[in-house]
């Protein structure tokens, strides 16, 4: 894994322990990746292929 970002705060997560990564649930074509922090704030991320908002 090299240079992976959380898709809401953009803080590299190699480091980090118990983020996610997952499909975006729109178009399924983005890996959308949330660091433990984004996750437990529910901070908003944007998938880069279309757009779609939501924690």
């Amino acid at each position: 894994m090299l240079n992976v970002k959380c898709s809401s705060c953009g803080i590299n997560i190699e480091t980090q322990k118990n983020w996610v990564e997952f499909d975006c649930p729109s178009c399924k074509k983005t890996k959308i990746i949330r660091c433990e922090r984004c996750r437990k704030i529910v901070n908003s991320y944007e998938c880069e292929s279309c757009k779609f908002i939501g924690p």
